[in-house]
């Protein structure tokens, strides 16, 4: 009897994620929670464990698909159809018939890919002028062409032999290739209808792209004389061709993207800035890396310096850890500190929960797993969840300051820009000193100028003098 698994909701209500890669193929026998599928969702990373044990029969989605959540994904037990994953050659017309009966209308659009028949090739119009290709499967011919004239279904099937093992781009205008073959070609500058495919069903593989780039074969001196060609092409007609790159609008970037939208279009942001002497502050971080007094494992920056700060300016200031709520100003008696985190899917803001409780020791623990985590980009959505208040460094990008956005459901966030050598007054003596400078945005609607000003001063105290932090 099989099984569909579905995708599930792995957190924060989310709608949709992609498929990024299977761990699993067609014939493999499973266990409960062995790992079948990495997704991407609008905040991480996610891996997800089969719900139950048994043989693999089908991957219903392709790797790089973007599916809603409740859409099947694999099926459990019996062999009858699936991705190209699953390196599956095309099934037969009785297969065809029971897939269709349970993935909806072969024709109409709501079969699941991977569902049944590989049939798209085939069931693709072709275009006015454009001659037909033969399947892979001479046998196939007569059920599977949809010829234009009927005359021409004949010498299709005569020529199938010859065409089989050609790039299958005669009816369709275009070659054979998953999403990521194709991405890949793109980021190379390869032509795919130049490259002599090598897949089951006539498509371009990754190792067929691979071997192109690496001039290796036939397939690289084609691809390589089309592409010329193709560039002189593009540049003759004016065509941005090559100077122009595409990338999709999903994920983690859509959400911050959204997130931001609603924050700067909601919130009247207001701006503060204040240079401060953090000499003192740079001399204890260099102690306590010399020391190694946090832990042999511990790392210590000057962030952990400013994150400490925000808390100990946070007790004296608690307005600033608050938020909007309808009719009410909800002051949060807790601090779970965001910390800004560049990865290389995007922009997410985990926090780290009870900061205003930690010491030195555990909060430096706490910002290190939290950037380890978004490094793998692995995140959980519960941990991107419930932050008071935030610290964006956009110091270590060599900047000095600048107006950061506030995070939805808080009142403020506070820049970090980098610490330089500058000329400082010392009581009567210009002497060189470690200056930074700090920036912070603040919901006016919830915060006034007293509080945010108030706030912004303790953090730069506190960074002048590290000793109030430990008290």
């Amino acid at each position: 009897m099989s099984f569909e698994f579905p995708l599930p909701d792995v957190g924060e209500g989310l709608t949709e994620a992609d498929i990024v890669s299977w761990k699993v193929a067609v014939g493999d026998t499973v266990t409960v929670n062995q790992i079948l599928v990495e997704i991407e969702t609008a905040k991480s990373l996610v891996e997800l464990p089969s719900p139950q044990a048994g043989e693999v029969g089908a991957l219903l989605v392709e790797e790089g698909q973007t599916i809603e959540v409740g859409t099947p994904i694999i099926r459990f037990g019996g062999s009858d159809g699936g991705t190209d994953n699953a390196g599956a050659s095309a099934p037969a017309v009785g297969e065809t018939q029971a897939a269709t009966e349970g993935g909806g209308d072969a024709e109409g659009g709501a079969t699941l890919v991977g569902y049944g028949a590989k049939a798209a090739p085939s069931k693709r119009r072709p275009r006015k002028g454009a001659g037909v290709a033969a399947p892979a499967n001479p046998s196939q011919a007569p059920a599977a062409q949809e010829a234009p004239a009927p005359a021409a279904a004949p010498a299709a099937a005569a020529a199938a032999p010859a065409e089989a093992t050609a790039p299958a781009t005669a009816s369709a205008g275009k070659p054979l290739a998953k999403p990521p073959v194709r991405k890949l070609a793109k980021d190379l500058g390869l032509d795919l209808a130049a490259i002599a495919p090598t897949g089951s069903r006539g498509e371009v593989t990754r190792d067929d792209v691979k071997a192109a780039a690496s001039g290796t074969g036939a397939a690289a001196t084609a691809a390589a004389v089309t592409s010329a060609g193709a560039t002189a092409a593009s540049a003759g007609a004016g065509s941005s061709g090559e100077l122009e790159e595409r990338i999709p609008f999903k994920g983690v970037a859509k959400m911050m993207a959204k997130a931001m939208v609603e924050s700067a279009f909601t919130m009247p942001h207001v701006t503060e800035f204040l240079d401060v002497d953090v000499t003192e502050t740079m001399a204890f971080v260099r102690r306590l890396k010399s020391t190694k007094f946090l832990g042999e494992d511990i790392k210590v920056s000057p962030l952990l310096l400013v994150a400490k700060a925000v808390a100990w300016a946070v007790a004296r200031n608690p307005r600033i850890n608050s938020c909007l709520e309808g009719d009410e100003i909800v002051v949060k008696k807790y601090v779970n500190l965001g910390v800004a985190a560049a990865t290389p899917r995007g922009l997410i803001v985990p926090n780290i929960k009870g900061a205003h409780a930690m010491g030195l020791t555990d909060l430096a623990q706490g910002i290190q797993d939290l950037t380890a985590l978004a490094r793998s980009g692995k995140t959980p959505p519960a941990d991107q969840s419930g932050g008071t208040i935030t610290i964006t460094n956009v110091g270590v990008f060599g900047v000095d300051a600048g107006t950061p956005i506030i995070n939805p459901g808080e009142a403020a966030i506070l820049a970090f820009g980098q610490i330089r050598k500058k000329p400082w007054v010392v009581g009567d003596e210009i002497v060189p000193r470690d200056i930074t400078t700090l920036s912070v945005s603040a919901d006016h609607r919830v915060v006034d100028g007293e509080i945010i000003s108030k706030f912004l001063a303790d953090v730069g105290r506190g960074l002048e003098d590290p000793t109030l932090l430990l008290a």
